[in-house]
């Protein structure tokens, strides 16, 4: 009796290892900002910017991909030769940011639950118009109002925005359904 508790013990240990759908699920934490951030497309320090900054997490690389702004992370999710095992993206919650020079280390918030104003006066670190990220709606509305732009959700920012060199131009939506977020 006791040799069939303890294989099946064994058994079920060797079958949770198996199942890698288990470990797939649980969305990793953000990595804090710090001098060694480079942003994937300029190849500059993140540090060296103002304004919001993104991460994304794969499951193909130990560190997150660093951006400058808020618009090459979206961008990234639409380039068709970026990795698709993305496990989680971070932008920069501009509620909590200390100020647009220093939008903080530590205050990301997943970019899908995220609250993004467009088309504002505002623009990214790299100098091109930015998709500026919040926490809540209430912090998007009052940005929108003193800044100008539209406030929308991740799914919403138009492939136009932040892939094209005219960020007023098409705003037609994108469909990120190729983009594997577990």
């Amino acid at each position: 009796m006791t040799l069939r508790i303890v294989c099946a013990f064994i058994a079920a240990i060797l079958l949770a290892g198996c199942n890698r759908d288990t470990g797939d699920s649980v969305v990793p934490p953000p990595v804090a900002l710090n001098s060694d951030a480079m942003g994937v497309f300029c190849g500059m320090n993140v540090l060296e910017h103002p304004g919001p900054k993104g991460q994304i997490i794969t499951a193909s690389r130990i560190d997150p991909f660093w951006f400058t702004s808020v618009r090459d992370t979206v961008a990234f999710t639409l380039m068709p030769d970026q990795p698709r095992d993305i496990r989680a993206i971070y932008v920069s919650d501009m509620a909590r940011a200390p100020s647009w020079d220093e939008p903080g280390a530590t205050n990301w918030v997943n970019a899908r639950k995220a609250f993004f104003v467009i088309q504002s006066r505002r623009q990214g670190g790299m100098g091109a118009a930015e998709a500026v990220p919040f926490g809540n709606r209430a912090a998007a509305d009052a940005f929108a109002a003193a800044n100008g732009g539209n406030v929308v959700t991740f799914e919403q920012i138009p492939g136009a925005y932040v892939l094209g060199s005219d960020a007023a131009g098409d705003q037609t939506e994108q469909d990120r359904s190729d983009v594997r977020l577990n």
